[in-house]
């Protein structure tokens, strides 16, 4: 049925009087609110628009320095338990090659631990800044996140702390580095 008044509700002259002219109105009338939604995601379901600071901290949390910290801060952890780890199943910590008989004191043993545990843990950070930092650059230089990109920054990691010991230590530490770090993406992939 048309209408030719409009009611005093503001609502479209097409659809007034029906069940669901309020519902109408909201949806494509004057009282629409634009979306502030996106389409997309999984299987279509509205993802909301993301705020300036959630947009910020994602900028933050996908930089190179960010994933060079946390890779830094985490393998300090992991190696400092590891280190700790080792020095706990090696018979000879605490050991005095000056005189064998005598027993290590635990004070002497906690402190060979904490040491082991210390080197291991800047080691493993070390490391683990390098290679998150390198594989960072290299993924913005390429533009792609393969499995290239963890093999070129293993290389350039191993080759760097190889290439201390000299050259030929370099191109092993860069082909094992690469090697180790296409199996290991090969499998977590």
């Amino acid at each position: 049925m048309l209408c030719t008044n409009r009611p005093a509700l503001g609502l479209n002259p097409l659809y007034a009087g029906g069940p669901y002219s309020l519902l109408m109105e909201h949806l494509v009338g004057d009282k629409r609110r634009p979306v502030s939604m996106i389409p997309g995601g999984l299987g279509g379901i509205p993802i909301p628009l993301k705020s300036d600071e959630q947009k910020m901290m994602e900028r933050v949390m996908e930089s190179c320095g960010f994933k060079a910290a946390l890779a830094c801060v985490g393998g300090f952890v992991l190696g400092g338990a590891f280190g700790v780890f080792t020095a706990g199943i090696d018979t000879n910590v605490g050991f005095d090659p000056k005189d064998p008989t005598r027993t290590p004191t635990a004070r002497e043993v906690l402190r060979d631990m904490g040491q082991r545990g210390m080197s291991y843990a800047k080691n493993f950070a070390i490391v683990g800044a390098m290679f998150s930092c390198t594989e960072c650059l290299v993924e913005s230089y390429r533009g792609k996140s393969d499995w290239k990109n963890s093999v070129i920054s293993g290389c350039i990691t191993g080759g760097a702390i190889g290439f201390r010991a000299g050259v030929k230590a370099g191109a092993i530490g860069c082909g094992g580095f690469a090697a180790f770090s296409a199996v290991i993406d090969y499998y977590l992939r």
